[in-house]
């Protein structure tokens, strides 16, 4: 039998999450006797688009069996879908509702479907998270993904569904990296209006985000103002074990949100789907979850405030 081969498109190569991302394929992979070829498209959605138009298109090298791949934004490549499951190949897109799967499933018989994170759970567990932190309310620096991001827009819903009503957001923008989020956060600072809000927690849609705009606070001027910024909570979302879930460990978030990696998921039910001759559901869903857990999230919150008050 031969050996089935994947292409699996990622956005980026420096978020821990998409680095999370290409190991899991890569372990999912050898563990499955499958070959899998990893591609970076450097958050640019043209670029995404050339390299997976190429694999379709070669006829130099093997067509991939299927082509698994997570946005970098726009309308998901709709287009390169179509002509992929024409050319018999097999079509994943992860982390991304798109309209377009179900149409496709009706005329191709390829394996198409979806794999994502509940985004708008992971919005609803920062909102939680929110609560938790500003039990007598407060107000939040929310350090958005892109605005073209469904993933975004579906967890900053979420987060409103959640967070109480006394708690106050600032919503401003930057890509999924750190150093994106340390550009936006750094140009806000230099605002003379970013002193006029009393924030009390500061959120980022992705982990390393809230790193970013850690470190874009700890380049203020010593004194009490960078201080007391540096003495606010800080949240972030992803919560992988080596950097998340590590960084509340030390201290450096008061909370993240576990989203498991889902390419080696994609994987299985790709090889599976290919094996049995069965189409896979369309949809399924990965399970965020709180670290820490809520109720122990709103204790150290109160022990820390009945400490500061003696």
């Amino acid at each position: 039998m031969k050996k089935l081969n994947f292409l699996v498109s990622l956005t980026n190569n420096d978020n821990d999450y998409q680095i999370e991302q290409a190991s899991a394929a890569v372990e999912a992979a050898r563990r499955l006797d499958v070959d899998v070829q990893i591609v970076h498209a450097d958050n640019d959605s043209i670029t995404q688009s050339q390299q997976i138009l190429k694999a379709i298109q070669s006829r130099s090298q093997a067509h991939p069996d299927a082509i698994i791949f997570e946005p970098v934004g726009g309308p998901a490549l709709p287009q390169a879908a179509r002509a992929a499951a024409a050319a018999g190949m097999g079509w994943v897109v992860l982390n991304r509702d798109v309209e377009y799967i179900a149409e496709l499933r009706k005329v191709y018989r390829v394996p198409i479907f979806a794999v994502t994170s509940d985004h708008e759970e992971i919005g609803r567990i920062q909102g939680r998270q929110f609560a938790a932190l500003m039990p007598k309310g407060g107000s939040v620096l929310y350090i958005q993904g892109p605005s073209e991001s469904l993933a975004a827009k579906q967890r900053t819903a979420g987060m409103y569904e959640t967070k109480p009503v006394d708690v106050q957001v600032k919503v401003m923008r930057a890509n999924w990296t750190e150093a994106g989020s340390y550009r936006a956060v750094s140009s806000w600072l230099r605002l003379s209006t970013s002193h006029q809000y009393r924030i009390d927690v500061i959120a980022a849609q992705d982990d390393g985000m809230a790193l970013g705009a850690r470190k874009a606070l700890q380049e203020l001027p010593n004194g009490p103002a960078r201080d007391r910024w540096l003495s606010l909570p800080f949240t972030g979302c992803d919560g992988l074990p080596k950097t998340g879930q590590a960084w509340v460990k030390r201290g450096l978030l008061a909370a993240t949100v576990f989203a498991p990696p889902n390419t080696d998921q994609a994987l299985e039910m790709l090889v599976k789907a290919v094996h049995t001759g069965t189409m896979p559901p369309e949809r399924t869903l990965t399970v965020p979850v709180s670290v820490p857990a809520i109720d122990a999230l709103a204790a150290a919150q109160a022990e820390k405030a009945r400490v500061m008050s003696v």
